[in-house]
């Protein structure tokens, strides 16, 4: 396992994590009013992720791209080089073995890839100053733990420090990391989620998922409990429209979470320069 030194940036959010956990009731509510959308797009298997070659079942929609790297207790290590056992560091100030790594290999047919295959970039400092310390490509749905909730990346895209990145490579590999439960860790200094076994058998999506019943049998998957509310966003000014029409007071901000870290992600990006 090959590692490099420690984000600055894990410190910050060590220390937001017990406030941000102890946000979650409070914006749980406002946050449902989006999950069921959100819920709703996931049980679709994700449109364009059927494409995968060498994935009998499609899906394997919420990855970190190859290379990515992970913190660990040893410090961070590519994502590819790591294995069950390996301790990975979570915003609980826990280290945590590893259980299982999915994956799953995509290869360009057509002179342009699906949009659904393509990664998004999170660029450096795009979320706030060094988080992410460097680029960080995620798929589509996968999620970014911010403001107390988990929210896929593609509702943030902005087109300037969050944006999809066509590679010029012909050939896309995505990894997850199962863990025993649902857990943030940090992936280039941002905090990210682990695979969610909402059902039990979500490591069927994923292209090796006959290691994972061998080493835990096709029974022995725990259902998971969201680390966080998991929030989407759900329409913007007519999702306010209809709170107002309840009597919600303007001056709270009634915004849809991932609306409001959209707003304050986007201005960041206007104020500096992303590449």
């Amino acid at each position: 396992m090959k590692h490099s030194p420690v984000s600055p940036a894990r410190r910050h959010f060590l220390g937001l994590t017990a406030a941000a956990t102890g946000r979650v009731a409070a914006s749980g509510a406002l946050g449902m009013a989006a999950l069921s959308s959100a819920q709703a797009k996931n049980n679709n298997n994700h449109p364009g992720w059927s494409i995968g070659v060498g994935n009998p079942h499609g899906g394997g929609g919420h990855c970190f791209l190859r290379g990515t790297r992970i913190l660990t207790k040893e410090g961070e290590a590519r994502i590819e080089d790591l294995g069950v056992g390996d301790l990975v560091e979570t915003v609980r100030r826990e280290f945590v073995p590893i259980k299982w790594i999915g994956r799953n290999v995509f290869k360009r047919s057509s002179p342009m890839w699906h949009q659904g295959v393509v990664p998004i970039r999170v660029s450096r400092s795009a979320i706030e100053a060094q988080t992410p310390h460097s680029d960080l490509y995620l798929s589509r749905w996968h999620c970014l733990f911010i403001d107390g909730c988990l929210m896929p990346v593609k509702d943030l895209i902005n087109g300037a420090s969050i944006a999809p990145a066509e590679p010029a490579e012909s050939e896309i590999e995505y990894f997850h990391i199962v863990l025993a439960t649902h857990e943030v860790i940090f992936a280039e200094g941002a905090p990210a989620e682990t695979l969610l076994m909402a059902t039990g058998d979500e490591y069927e999506t994923f292209s090796n998922f006959g290691e994972y019943e061998r080493l835990y049998s096709k029974h022995g998957s725990a259902i998971m409990a969201p680390f966080a509310p998991v929030v989407g966003y759900s329409g913007g000014k007519a999702h306010l429209k209809a709170l107002l029409r309840l009597g919600v007071s303007t001056v709270v901000d009634v915004r849809d979470p991932v609306q409001v870290a959209y707003d304050r992600i986007a201005q960041r990006a206007k104020q500096h320069s992303f590449a």
